[in-house]
């Protein structure tokens, strides 16, 4: 007997979500992130939700967040203007650990 070894992408799509349409658990400001030089939020984000369109300004899906805090910990610029846990009965469910 084996055990099947996933890739993360392979794991992370094993979680569930049950998302808050009415009150988002990350808000960013896309000013202070237009400002920002380095951007690590870009680079640091295990689930990859940041993102920069095609003008260069700075989108977030928090759909898909992880809470890991990881994005908040790296902005040193504020850009992060709220993250707090999701409510209760919303967030990500961990499926595989």
């Amino acid at each position: 007997m084996s055990i099947e070894r996933l890739t993360p992408p392979e794991l992370l799509s094993k979680n569930k979500f049950n998302v808050d349409e009415e009150e988002p658990h990350i808000i960013i400001d896309k000013a202070i992130c237009a400002r920002c030089v380095e951007k690590p939020c870009l680079y640091v984000c295990p689930a990859v939700l940041y993102k920069l369109d095609k003008n260069g300004e700075m989108s977030f899906d928090y759909a898909g967040c992880l809470e890991c805090g990881t994005c908040r910990v790296m902005c040193k610029n504020k850009g992060i203007v709220k993250w707090v846990y999701p409510r209760g009965t919303f967030g990500v469910i961990y499926r595989q650990g």
